[in-house]
């Protein structure tokens, strides 16, 4: 059974907390107009949380809720007047036998009409200027002259063109007779008043998916909201990442400068549009945990079961702290359903190996995680129907999974290793290694067993070793099962999640990030554009190209990318970092060295990397790589200010 990734009201993350929060809030300022942000990362569960808040006030018949999904509207001429007119129909469907709703239904839209003129009287009045016809005013004229032909010949007159062309002088007219403050202050007076007429305590507009729209409609909407803020009794709810509201800013006000005082002006903007902010962390080791437990039970036993209501009750009074202990308690999950089923046994065994690597992986974000559950079930799925299911085990499959995920180079080697008998001797000897207690290492080294264990299989030059050191350790050993049908059923992977062959569309910025210095440069407003998690599938792509070069006395192709990725994204400076770190330092040309002062722009990551230079300054195995980074920590020292 697969899982169901989109938003839900089933919450296994204690997100009800944050829901009854924003609702408390919402009834306190009852009269007050209010904005509240939820902010979060694609995937953390910011349509969950307003799906609940919704719910809270299914039952009150004074409160209405109107979901807007701005990426729905996306194309639409007006998505201020989409938001409002939405808000409109809802409040008169809630009323439908009022006949002074209707009445002011009206009077409402009437201003949204005014609205929608007032925006193309700009294009009308270039075209008088001018002379030089406006798209929306060829547009609009066009649609004119079309319904007019569309009549019949016998009603194509002079008059009739006339009439067009009175109209139009009309239109310009009823534009300038009343200025915008007027028609502002009118619209939030008549919009006051329709709530009042339609008895109505509260106006509750979720927002959701603004962070998805292109920037001149995630503003508009914005907009939309900011006339609602001086009108009592109407709050919004906003989901949506900061990150891409502020790019929205930036590109939208491209002539006002960056910052002012601490803050970005795209920033002030957020801050001074939203009220309450409330943000979304990642999941941490414990609650990653549960939530892996929680989401393999549910897809064994089902939604509805009893086992799985009540695991997720006591898994709720677990997340409310959940630094008291890893996880899900046996003894505590045996009180509550009266023995351990096999199926949460499995669960929370499963969770617990697994969960320190996911939780680094995923970066703590629930989609993900839940993706990586329901592919793991999937595969067992198609293997159930191929006939092998009872040759996998689902400890070793999750592993595998892992390696491939985190570590693509790791399970490539896996996967060529095994092809021939199932048994990979590279991973054998890692295991070996991993697994030795500290006083058999010593043993084997002074005897000299473990040099000709390592003599005899050789341990792979794998670019990120030390990472394949701690998955390794994670149980089930592998080096005893037969990995060809686990290497088959997974080998979609690329397919499945995307980052490595072929990203769609990203194909073509990854070609870009491989090229020239120029072509990098060009391509940087692309890469600013991209969503977290595009971004990530952009990084890990130009990484894996890194690491099948074979030379890297040269700087390899897709270098310059990846400084590009992370000058734009900060949140991928440190895991470049880590990847220049375990590059072999023996290899590396003195190319790595220089570059990348206006890359690692974080302070943490900066010290680090001056730390990685002096280490490599300090190291005998490479001169060229030692002399470049003493040349370079001078030039360091040099740009700091005494």
């Amino acid at each position: 059974m697969i899982v169901a990734d989109n938003e839900t009201a089933v919450d296994l993350l204690y997100y009800e907390a944050i829901a009854r929060t924003v609702v408390r809030l919402v009834c306190e300022k009852s009269d007050e107009p209010l904005s509240v942000g939820i902010h979060g990362d694609w995937g953390a569960g910011k349509s969950s949380v307003l799906m609940m808040v919704e719910e809270s006030f299914s039952n009150d018949d004074r409160v209405l809720c109107v979901r807007f999904n701005g990426w729905l509207f996306q194309g639409f001429e007006d998505a201020k007047a989409v938001l409002i007119e939405t808000i409109v129909e809802e409040l008169r469907r809630k009323r439908p036998a009022s006949q002074k709703v209707a009445e002011q239904v009206k009077k409402v839209l009437r201003r949204v009409d005014w609205m929608k003129l007032a925006r193309k009287a700009g294009a009308y009045g270039l075209t008088l200027a001018t002379g030089i016809p406006h798209p929306e005013t060829l547009r609009d004229l066009g649609a004119a002259a079309r319904s007019l032909i569309s009549k019949g010949a016998e009603d194509v007159s002079p008059e009739t063109v006339a009439a067009l062309v009175k109209g139009s002088d009309e239109f310009l007219r009823e534009v300038v007779e009343e200025s915008a403050p007027e028609q502002m202050h009118a619209f939030r007076k008549e919009f006051a008043e329709l709530l009042a007429e339609a008895e109505v305590d509260r106006l509750i507009v979720l927002v959701d998916d603004l962070d998805r729209c292109l920037p001149d409609t995630a503003i508009e909407t914005l907009e939309a909201i900011r006339l609602f803020l001086f009108v009592p009794r109407a709050a919004f709810v906003i989901a949506a990442d900061e990150g891409m509201i502020e790019y929205a800013v930036r590109q939208h006000f491209p002539d006002l400068p960056v910052a002012t005082g601490p803050a970005t002006y795209a920033r002030n903007y957020l801050e001074k549009l939203i009220q309450v902010p409330f943000r979304l962390h990642s999941l941490g080791y414990a609650e990653t945990r549960i939530y892996v437990a929680l989401l393999l039970v549910q897809s064994a036993c089902g939604e509805k079961s009893d086992v799985f209501q009540k695991l997720t009750r006591m898994a709720r009074e677990v997340l409310r702290r959940p630094w008291k202990g890893p996880g899900l308690d046996r003894k505590a999950v045996e009180a509550a359903l009266g023995s351990v089923p096999d199926e949460v046994e499995r669960a929370m065994e499963l969770a617990g190996r697994i969960a320190p690597v996911l939780a680094d992986g995923a970066r703590g974000n629930p989609r993900q995680i839940k993706r990586f559950i329901n592919t793991m079930m999937l595969r067992l799925a198609i293997a159930e129907e191929r006939g092998f299911r009872d040759e996998l085990n689902i400890s070793v499959l999750a592993k595998i999974m892992l390696a491939e995920r985190f570590a693509p180079e790791l399970y490539d080697a896996i996967a060529r290793g095994s092809a021939n008998t199932g048994a990979s001797e590279e991973l054998s000897a890692l295991e070996a290694i991993v697994t030795a207690p500290p006083t058999d290492q010593e043993t084997n080294l002074a005897n000299g067993k473990e040099k000709a264990l390592s003599s005899d299989v050789s341990l792979p030059d794998w670019p990120n070793l030390e990472w394949a050191k701690q998955w390794a350790a994670i149980d089930p050993p592998l080096a005893e099962n037969d990995l060809r049908p686990y290497v088959f059923v997974t080998r979609d992977r690329r397919s499945v999640f995307g980052a490595i062959t072929s990203l769609g569309e990203l194909d073509e910025l990854v070609a870009k990030l491989q090229g020239s210095p120029l072509q990098v440069r060009q391509a940087a407003a692309e890469v600013s554009r991209l969503q977290s998690i595009d971004a990530e599938h952009v990084f890990d792509a130009l990484r894996a190209k890194v690491r099948d070069t074979r030379d890297l006395t040269q700087e390899p192709v897709g270098v310059k990318g990846l400084a590009e990725m992370a000058r734009q994204h900060a949140f991928l400076q440190r895991s470049l970092l880590s990847f220049l770190q375990d590059l072999p330092v023996s290899k590396l040309g003195p190319w790595v060295v220089t570059g990348w002062a206006s890359v690692f722009s974080e302070a943490d990551v900066k010290a680090d990397f001056e730390a990685t230079l002096r280490g490599w300054a300090e190291q005998d195995d490479n001169n060229k790589l030692k002399a470049a980074s003493g040349a370079a920590i001078k030039l360091v020292r040099k740009r700091k200010p005494r």
